[in-house]
């Protein structure tokens, strides 16, 4: 058990393609909120020491200096290593000298910030808000506070998106120079504001074509392309991320948060009342030894990278391909082992939802 991720679900304003629970920012709640969540923290956290805290949303950055301040000051129950990757997430428009000196102050070295992209029409859509000049002035705010490790999201596939859209997208988020990029092909999701509008999913061979254009450009730029999604300056990727891919387990704190523990993989509640209340858990699910196996591969082989097979007997007692028909993936060049690891190739990482279904 070594990493935490907390959840802080008030937005000032409500994006169109968002499902992650969220509210409104209103003071009584965030006051009773973060009251709920030490409780949650001081009833659940057994003093481990942790290697990387994530808050999320939500719109963490929305809380005022007051809030901020409580926030960091619960947070501190927690044992760090001195190496502890400290990710506190944070809208573009949000970024002000107040806001920086106050993470740095609560121990904040890595920063996500959700652009999205720079595109008008795109950002209309999603109802968010970027604007590239701003943006490079309140990086430089941030690096120098001394926060050099930064995250940028990316988000592709939006209804009506070319494809030279996309690559002017990439084009301005590589100038940035962040250590990292998050990318996300739109997913419409149930109760979204997109989803009710009947907005339809753009062609698959376009999607398909905007995945390969982002390797091919982040590669080209210097980016290790190390999970599905993900991509970082070599040395950079998420510790944080990492923690969930490699199958781990990890703390959930706060609204709707899900955390794996004591092979228990549990989901909070996403009702706000029934939280402040007390009310924390939705569901607990005691995760069988072929669950947590299941797990491993589905978890691991989104890592480009793969599964190690010496860490996957040391941590089961079994073989790999004991238990999953490895060979016949292999001989169909599904899978490729090499140096200690099994993993999808490269070119077929996109689809690798058909390859786990014949695994699994």
């Amino acid at each position: 058990m070594e990493a935490v991720y907390i959840h802080i679900p008030f937005c000032k304003h409500i994006c169109a393609y968002c499902d992650f629970p969220k509210v409104l920012h209103i003071d009584s709640f965030v006051e009773d909120y973060l009251e709920s969540l030490k409780k949650e923290i001081e009833d659940n956290y057994e003093g481990e020491r942790i290697k990387s805290i994530y808050i999320g949303g939500g719109t963490p950055s929305c809380m005022t200096k007051k809030e901020r301040i409580k926030l960091f000051r619960i947070l501190s129950i927690f044992n760090l290593t001195p190496d502890c990757e400290y990710t506190f997430e944070i809208n573009p428009n949000d970024i002000d000298e107040d806001l920086l000196d106050d993470i740095v102050a609560g121990g904040v070295n890595r920063v996500s910030i959700g652009v999205e992209s720079f595109d008008l029409d795109k950002l209309k859509i999603l109802e968010r808000e970027a604007n590239y000049e701003d943006l490079e002035h309140k990086l430089d705010l941030i690096r120098k506070r001394g926060i050099e490790n930064i995250n940028l999201d990316l988000m592709y596939a939006v209804p009506g998106e070319k494809l030279n859209v996309l690559k002017q997208d990439i084009k301005k988020l590589i100038s940035l120079k962040p250590t990292h990029i998050s990318t996300y092909s739109l997913i419409l999701e149930d109760h979204t504001k997109l989803k009710n509008k009947n907005v339809e999913y753009i062609n698959e061979d376009l999607d398909r074509k905007m995945y390969d254009t982002i390797c091919d450009k982040l590669k080209k730029a210097g980016y290790v392309h190390y999970e599905v999604s993900n991509f970082a300056i070599a040395g950079c990727e998420s510790k944080h991320n990492l923690n969930y891919w490699n199958n781990d387990e990890y703390y959930g704190f706060g609204l709707g948060a899900s955390g794996y523990k004591d092979a228990f993989r549990y989901t909070n509640t996403r009702n706000l009342h029934e939280y402040i209340e007390g009310k924390y858990r939705q569901e607990s699910l005691l995760m069988s030894y072929k669950d947590q196996m299941d797990n491993e591969l589905m978890l691991g082989f989104r890592k480009l990278k793969g599964i190690n097979v010496d860490d996957f007997y040391n941590k089961y007692g079994e073989n790999i391909q004991d238990v999953y028909p490895v060979k016949e993936l292999m001989a169909e060049n599904n899978l490729i082992y090499r140096k200690g690891y099994l993993y999808i190739p490269p070119e077929k990482i996109y689809v690798m939802n058909e390859i786990l279904l014949k695994l699994i």
